[in-house]
């Protein structure tokens, strides 16, 4: 994404900090605007300086709080070499080790965590009966919806990448995620993305009600538990009527995810158009979700597994057009998606390629042939001899390569 320098401020490569948001970097007689991230290490700032950058444009909105700027003068401009004109064709890239797109990534995983921990605290105020607001809420799904728009697959890969022990927790924070970034690809507004967020962190709210022997049951549930479990969602239709400033959206997320187009999901059984469009959203990307999740009575199956599945689920289920739009917005091989390539190098996706969906980035780290974990390597796959072999789901690799997450 390419952010305009009319609303960024020039400083000095010198007078950079932590926290800073760049938009632009000036070497010579080019401004790059094809990057954009926020500075997390000193690290970035010192490579900046050995690549001869000499200015950098801040969005003073997208940065830290804390930042102090010192934009610099005419002075200075000429102390260095003349003046320039920003040219958006100008492609410097910053170096593979300290790119920006790396930052979101660290930057998207930190957000993620804090949003496991907001949607853990709203469990316990709600078990405690407290009253509950939807400030922090809210101030989270902006935050996310910036880091969506700022690069979706570090968001995606950062929430994809998930620990089994904590699926209601991460389940949430997912379906959000995914609810955001489908809701981008819809061209939908930010307002309507905050509401499908919201919705998606509350969705499984209801859950608190079932009793923790059926939630954590290793097996399947018997047709009287699954009855049980089912309720959750008349719990969460009066908890949620207790939280005030609740958007008609995020209702619908939170109260249609189990609807079915010909009437036979729950807790109403609505049908067809009786089901709102962000509740079909919410239909598709709970199913997605769940499938591609391990849990404590199955594991997960690979994105491909899972779109194969949702396909199948169509007309009756879900609705035809929004799968294929949702299957779309990720791409075959989404963000975070584990695969094998054909010399045997095992990598997580960390950009799709939406020109051609089977030629993605992979970071790889661990070697099948050689049985031991790899220099990281980032390969470009439009760039590369390399083809994908096969997709992996988690569950799998971990077989193969324990606490494999450590090593990406």
């Amino acid at each position: 994404m390419q952010y305009s320098l009319e609303e960024s401020i020039k400083l000095s490569v010198d007078d950079i900090s932590l926290g800073m948001f760049i938009t632009g970097v000036q070497k010579r007689k080019r401004v790059n605007l094809k990057q954009a991230g926020r500075i997390s290490s000193r690290e970035q700032i010192i490579t900046l300086r050995e690549n001869g950058i000499k200015f950098v444009w801040v969005n003073e909105k997208l940065s830290d709080r804390h930042c102090f700027y010192k934009p610099v003068n005419q002075q200075q401009v000429f102390h260095h070499e003349e003046q320039t004109i920003p040219n958006e064709l100008s492609h410097t890239q910053f170096p593979e080790n300290t790119s920006l797109s790396n930052v979101e990534y660290g930057r998207a995983k930190e957000l993620i965590s804090e949003a496991k921990q907001l949607v853990q605290k709203l469990l316990v105020d709600m078990q405690d009966n407290k009253n509950v607001t939807l400030n922090d809420v809210e101030i989270l799904a902006d935050d996310m919806i910036e880091s969506a728009f700022i690069n979706t697959d570090a968001l995606l890969c950062a929430s994809a990448l998930r620990n089994k022990d904590s699926y209601l927790l991460e389940h949430s924070v997912n379906v959000a995620c995914l609810l955001i970034s489908f809701g981008k690809y819809l061209g939908l507004t930010k307002a309507i993305m905050k509401e499908l967020a919201i919705g998606g962190i509350i969705h499984d709210i209801g859950k608190i009600e079932v009793d923790d022997a059926i939630l954590q049951k290793p097996a399947k549930l018997s047709p009287e538990e699954f009855e049980e479990m089912k309720k959750h969602q008349t719990h969460a239709e009066k908890i949620i009527n207790g939280i005030d400033g609740l958007s008609q959206t995020s209702r619908d997320v939170c109260l249609m995810h189990h609807e079915k187009l010909d009437g036979s999901g729950y807790p109403r059984g609505l049908s067809g158009d009786q089901i709102s469009l962000y509740g079909k959203m919410a239909c598709v990307v709970d199913i997605y979700d769940a499938l591609t999740a391990d849990r404590v009575y199955k594991d997960g199956v690979s994105p491909l597994e899972a779109f194969k599945i949702l396909i199948r689920l169509t007309p009756y289920h879900l609705d035809t057009d929004l799968v294929y739009k949702f299957i779309n917005c990720l791409s075959v091989y989404p963000a975070g998606s584990i695969v094998q390539l054909d010399d045997y190098r095992v990598g997580v996706v960390c950009e799709s390629n939406k020109s051609n969906p089977l030629e993605p980035i992979v970071k790889c780290f661990y070697s099948l042939s050689l049985k031991e974990q790899v220099n990281i390597t980032v390969v470009d796959l439009k760039n590369s001899v390399n083809v994908i072999k096969q997709a992996l789901s988690p569950s799998e690799l971990e077989k193969i390569i324990p606490n494999f997450r450590e090593y990406i």
